[in-house]
């Protein structure tokens, strides 16, 4: 019993290494089920039979997004996806393994919770006044009767429930700013540069930067974001696995599920 917690350190201390992971774990949307019959009837106007596989490709491809850095973001696309297999899926392994499913629950629900700010100041940017102050009351609900937000007691509140979440790449779309070509960040995932300026953004409004600004410990340093970033792993690369599995193109998968999904986003 007493190895697991070096274990966990251990684990944590490597974690750290790739906090930029930090809060993207919706960078891998889950991928959209491609609409076969589309695809097969514009090949039949050209007279040529279709593949259900190539189908899927013509689906993706369809998206529309400046990608004029294509050759360097498959690359990256490639570096990330070795990082995924080789270093992050064992650390989520054990992870898992270490800690049981309600403490990773809470773990979770006290890390979005204390991301308040973020959604609270965007909604605010975007004029959404009511949404900004059900945000506000999930934040008092959840630190107070949750006890410091280990349990999402605004789940039982109907205004409370389903709050469309809000960030800065989403504000900058509200206000007419493009969303430029699309990017994959290393470690991070698919991009555009709208949405990388906007996660400089959601850093600044996210308390975590400030608590480890604020105390500057080595110990603080490590710990808070490098428990957030892995607290965020399993989720995430079960999103990456939906998102890119059984494709004739993962990259062209990851880029159109991320696109459509911001393009969603952007509409809420």
């Amino acid at each position: 019993m007493k190895k697991r917690p070096t274990v966990l350190l251990s684990f944590l201390l490597v974690a750290a290494s790739v906090s930029l992971l930090t809060g993207c774990a919706s960078n891998y949307p889950k991928r959209p089920e491609p609409t076969v019959s589309a695809a097969v009837g514009d090949n039949k106007v050209k007279g040529k039979p279709v593949k259900a596989e190539e189908a899927d490709l013509d689906e993706y491809s369809a998206v529309s997004v400046s990608d004029p850095w294509e050759p360097v973001n498959r690359a990256i696309f490639r570096f990330n996806d070795g990082v995924y297999a080789i270093l992050l899926r064992p650390i989520s392994k054990v992870y898992e393994t270490v800690l049981p499913k309600p403490v990773r629950k809470g773990l979770d629900n006290v890390y979005e919770n204390v991301r308040v700010p973020a959604r609270l100041v965007n909604n605010v940017l975007q004029g959404k006044f009511e949404r900004a102050r059900h945000e506000l009351e999930k934040f008092l609900v959840n630190s107070t009767i949750g006890i410091g937000g280990i349990v999402r007691q605004s789940d039982r509140i109907p205004s409370l429930a389903e709050v469309p979440a809000a960030d800065t790449g989403q504000t900058f779309a509200k206000w007419g700013i493009g969303r430029g070509p699309y990017i994959v960040l290393p470690l991070l995932g698919p991009s555009t540069l709208r949405e990388t300026v906007g996660y400089a953004g959601d850093s600044a409004l996210n308390p975590v930067s400030w608590v480890t600004t604020a105390f500057g410990a080595p110990v603080w340093a490590i710990a808070i974001p490098s428990t957030n970033t892995l607290r965020s792993l399993p989720h995430q690369l079960r999103i990456y696995d939906a998102a890119t599995e059984n494709t004739l193109d993962p990259y062209l998968a990851a880029r159109s599920a991320y696109i459509q999904y911001r393009n969603e986003v952007a509409l809420k």
